[in-house]
């Protein structure tokens, strides 16, 4: 049998690799001159390659689109499997604290010397440069046509990752799947007209982040930078946020309260209480609720405190005013910024035409999907690499279940 892998990424590399056995013939057809790509610049060179164990359920609330389909899919692999994968093949994996997992060495080059020493020991062919242009039918088998010739598989995977334009799937069009048109996801926010731009650098550990007039809001760490805000609050609320912000065009109001740990009421009363229990010492002397000094004093100048007044000196009105832009600081976004070179996008083929349990399309027998390519995407934390793994994992083995 003949198998053939369109995508040389993760997920493509994961379904050749346990697509291969039987006396299969594998091959993969990526279209750049590069392998693994993403692989490499993920987790800033490191590659953040999953996240700590969770129980499904659990794990299933990190994908803003595909969780009821991926709950089926990680039940045949899941990051215990990962985790197990790269280290019986002499990759030590280390969890952080915040649940992201990587490679022992911070090397993002242990993970893919470990993906294609084994394509390698499997005698997987690559075929770098060769993008596949149309994909016909041929009764069960497929008819791959790149400007390197033409090749006949009798089983195919798609993995090629997401593309930013419905064009990038033109490819496909004999198939008749229906595309969700593709939209960006994980992203930064712009806030070109901000003042607090001249604070970038600054990060606070545990923000809540709204956007105005919806339920979307997320809490975790945020980073002000020379275009905007950023950091894993921005980009996860970017994730669930991504199809109304995109129907915005990137035009919205963030909310956010600097601290997660206070409420509105619990900023006032201790605010209070503190010009109570130290009436002259200066307000700029003394931040409070871990807000580093400058942004301390940023948002003393928005509230119209003098940083030569004394605490006992604030106005109930001063007092309001800090506290509504401790709890409720709004900045105003216009547009957005792809993080890194961490490219996600939602959209993709329709999860609907696609068997969950062997990721074998609806429509046309041994044609199968992976990774990105498909109409899921997760926040950042290493969950878009654990469905590459565990997509990639179960159309490989079906294709060889079906060629058996």
């Amino acid at each position: 049998m003949k198998i053939g892998v369109i995508g040389g990424g993760a997920a493509g590399y994961f379904a050749a690799i346990h697509a291969s056995g039987k006396g299969n013939a594998v091959t993969i057809f990526e279209k750049s001159p590069k392998l693994l790509s993403k692989v490499k610049v993920s987790g800033g060179g490191r590659c953040n390659v999953t996240h700590r164990p969770m129980e499904i359920s659990k794990l299933v609330k990190n994908y803003p689109r595909g969780e009821k389909f991926l709950k089926k899919v990680f039940r045949h692999f899941k990051c215990e499997d990962t985790i197990e994968w790269f280290e019986s093949r002499s990759v030590p994996l280390k969890t952080e604290n915040d649940g992201r997992v990587f490679p022992c060495s911070d090397d993002s080059q242990s993970i893919i010397n470990a993906l294609q020493v084994e394509a390698n020991k499997l005698g997987i062919q690559v075929k770098t440069s060769t993008g596949i242009k149309e994909i016909q039918l041929k009764g069960d088998s497929y008819l791959l046509i790149s400007d390197r010739g033409e090749f006949l598989v009798d089983s195919l995977t798609i993995a090629g990752g997401g593309y930013p334009k419905v064009d990038g799937y033109a490819f496909m069009n004999k198939l008749k799947h229906q595309i969700i048109s593709p939209i960006p996801s994980l992203f930064t926010f712009n806030t070109p007209q901000e003042p607090i731009k001249k604070l970038m650098g600054i990060s606070m550990p545990n923000t809540q982040v709204k956007i105005e007039g919806t339920k979307l809001n997320y809490q975790g760490p945020l980073l002000i930078t020379h275009w905007g805000v950023s950091g894993p609050a921005v980009l996860k609320l970017s994730a669930f946020g991504a199809q109304w912000l995109f129907d915005q065009k990137y035009q919205a109001r963030a909310i956010i309260n600097w601290n997660a740990d206070f409420s509105e009421q619990k900023y006032f009363e201790h605010l209070t209480q503190y010009s109570k229990s130290h009436p002259n010492r200066k307000v700029s002397n003394y931040p409070l609720f871990e807000i580093p000094t400058r942004l301390w004093e940023y948002l003393c100048d928005k509230s119209e405190v003098d940083l030569d007044q004394t605490f006992n000196s604030l106005s109930k009105k001063q007092i309001n005013k800090l506290v509504q832009n401790l709890f409720c600081h709004i900045l105003n976004i216009n547009g957005k910024t792809t993080f890194k070179e961490e490219f996600v996008t939602a959209g993709g083929i329709s999860i609907d035409e696609v068997n969950p349990e062997t990721l074998e399309s609806k429509y046309h027998p041994n044609l199968y999907f992976a990774g990105e390519v498909l109409n899921i995407d997760g926040i950042t934390g290493g969950f878009n690499f654990q469905a590459a793994w565990s997509t990639g994992y179960l159309a490989g083995k079906s294709s060889v279940k079906n060629t058996i």
